[in-house]
């Protein structure tokens, strides 16, 4: 264990390079260390701070830093992928050398403070379910275990080794005009509120939405992200009426080929460990089960009970 000599704390809505490169570097080594997954965002926040302007009036905090002098020994972020009052997820790490010396509770404590300032009503608090320091601090908050998702990585070989099938769909690339229908197809697939998603914003961002098609019907949608050569997939559905014919199955294995196309290194999705239909759907494909984060949820005394 290292003792902590001159500690200060760094607050920042956004990160920059620098801050990002700080933190990927504590992120590798408390990989290394612990054998764990953390679901930091961190390429995906970078890309929202280059491509978007800082916002007048308060700021938000979402990027809390733990430094013992020049070293970065403790982080914390908050990550909101939803629009005003949607609920935020929060996810962290100290330094293996540096821990049981009160870096995480300092740190929760100062977003919790963020977090009584939003409107937002809840907060998640994601652990590797393999993580004991995780789970151990994350349930000492108080928080109730909501939900469980399986990352799954792609076996490229197994991916390559599925027979070849006639093309049935298409794939239409979402503009602004088709806002309206990802946002209806987001309350269908996941329960989401109601809520605009602009693609073209999202684009900046590095997430591309496609429409699928069939006959000119749009029968599903996904979301495609590239970062550092690292291929994401979500947000995929397909209609109701549009169930039981191998569309699915059809809609993953193109947005595959379209990172794959990208020159994506590895391509990974979350699914929730209760929805068998999909986790079969995915292996069947070749993706595999890499770890599983759990979902730990707090809520404003107001809205307990």
């Amino acid at each position: 264990m290292k003792w902590i000599r001159k500690p200060w704390i760094k607050l920042r809505e956004t990160l920059d390079q620098e801050d990002y490169q700080r933190i990927h570097e504590l992120q590798e080594l408390c990989l290394h260390a612990d054998q764990t997954a953390l679901k930091l965002e961190l390429e995906y926040k970078l890309g929202v701070a280059q491509t978007e302007a800082k916002n007048s009036g308060i700021q938000q905090m979402n990027e809390f830093m733990y430094f013992d002098d020049q070293q970065l020994i403790g982080y914390m972020g908050i990550s909101s992928f939803g629009g005003i009052g949607s609920q935020i997820e929060v996810n962290g790490m100290v330094h293996p050398e540096y821990r049981r010396q009160g870096v995480y509770r300092h740190l929760f404590t100062l977003v919790k403070e963020e977090w009584n300032r939003r409107d937002a009503k809840s907060m998640l608090l994601l652990s590797d379910r393999k993580s004991v320091a995780g789970q151990w601090v994350t349930q000492g908050t108080g928080a109730r275990l909501d939900h469980s998702e399986y990352e799954m990585v792609l076996d490229r070989e197994q991916f390559e080794l599925l027979p070849s099938r006639k093309r049935e769909i298409t794939f239409r690339k979402a503009n602004n005009g088709d806002a309206q229908e990802i946002s209806r197809q987001n309350e269908i697939y996941f329960g989401d509120e109601p809520e605009l998603i602009l693609p073209e914003d999202e684009e900046a961002r590095g997430i591309m939405i496609y429409l699928a098609e069939k006959d000119q019907q749009i029968l599903g949608k996904v979301h495609l992200q590239l970062l550092s050569q690292v291929g994401g997939i979500y947000g995929l559905g397909i209609l109701p009426e549009y169930r039981g014919y191998g569309f699915g199955r059809g809609v993953l294995i193109m947005a595959v080929e379209k990172l794959i196309e990208a020159n994506a290194s590895s391509i990974m999705l979350q699914v929730a460990t209760e929805n068998a239909n999909a986790l079969h759907l995915y292996k069947s494909c070749g993706f595999i089960e890499t770890s599983t984060m759990d979902y730990y949820e707090l809520k404003k005394e107001a809205d307990n009970g």
